[in-house]
C-alpha cells in the first residue's frame, strides 16, 4: 500500500467515530488506493481524490449510524404514543403513493397517455366507429318499437276479431252458468233441521 492510501486510513479527521456496530460497512478505500492511476492525473491530484474519496465515505457511514439512530427514535415514538405497525405501514404506502405521483417518470406517463388518448379521440377511426354504435343502436331502438307496436295492434285486432268475441261469450255464459248454479244450489240447500221450508208438524198428544 503505497503513502497516499496510508494518510487516507490514518490520518483521517472521523477516525475512532465509527460505533462498533457499523464496523462490517464495506469501504472501497483499500480497493481505490490499489487501483492504478487514472491516465493524464498527477500524484498530486490523485491523492487528493483518493483523500476526498474516503472522507465521503465515512460521511457515507456516520449518515448510516444518524439514520438508524433516527429509525430506533421514531419506533420509540410510535410506541408510545401507541401506533401500530399496520398505521406505520399505511403512512408509508402513502407517503410512496405521493412519491410516485410527483416523480418525473409518473408525470411524463400520465402526460403520454393524456395525449395518446387525445390521438385516438380526434382519429377519423374513432369518429367512424362512434357513429357506426350510434346509428345500429338508434336502428335497433326503432326495431324493438316497431315490433312492440306491431304486436300491440296485433292483440287489438284478435280482440275486435269475431272469433274472439264469440270466444269471450261463450266463456261468459258458462261463467254465469257456473255462478248461477252454486247460487242455486245454495238456496235450495236443505236446513239442518231436515225439513227443507215445510214447518215441523204438532206433535201427537199421548
Amino acid at each position: 500500500m503505497d503513502s497516499a492510501g496510508q494518510d487516507i486510513n490514518l490520518n483521517s479527521p472521523n477516525k475512532g467515530l465509527l460505533s462498533d456496530s457499523m464496523t462490517d460497512v464495506p469501504v472501497d478505500t483499500a480497493v481505490a488506493a490499489q487501483t492504478p492511476a487514472v491516465e493524464g492525473l498527477t500524484e498530486a491530484e490523485e491523492e487528493e481524490l483518493r483523500a476526498e474519496l474516503a472522507k465521503v465515505e465515512e460521511e457515507i457511514v456516520t449518515l448510516r449510524q444518524v439514520l438508524a439512530a433516527k429509525e430506533r427514535h421514531c419506533a420509540e415514538l410510535k410506541r408510545k404514543l401507541g401506533l401500530s405497525a399496520l398505521e406505520g405501514l399505511k403512512q408509508n404506502l402513502s407517503r410512496s403513493w405521493h412519491d410516485v405521483q410527483v416523480s418525473n417518470a409518473y408525470v411524463k406517463t400520465s402526460e403520454k397517455l393524456g395525449e395518446w388518448n387525445e390521438k385516438v379521440t380526434q382519429s377519423d377511426l374513432y369518429k367512424k366507429t362512434q357513429e357506426t354504435l350510434s346509428q345500429a343502436g338508434q336502428k335497433t331502438s326503432a326495431a324493438l318499437s316497431t315490433v312492440g307496436s306491431a304486436i300491440s295492434r296485433k292483440l287489438g285486432d284478435m280482440r275486435n276479431s269475431a272469433t274472439f268475441k264469440s270466444f269471450e261469450d261463450r266463456v261468459g255464459n258458462i261463467k254465469s252458468k257456473v255462478v248461477g248454479g252454486r247460487a242455486n244450489g245454495t238456496e235450495n240447500r236443505p236446513s239442518p233441521t231436515g225439513s227443507g221450508s215445510k214447518p215441523l208438524p204438532d206433535p201427537t198428544p199421548f
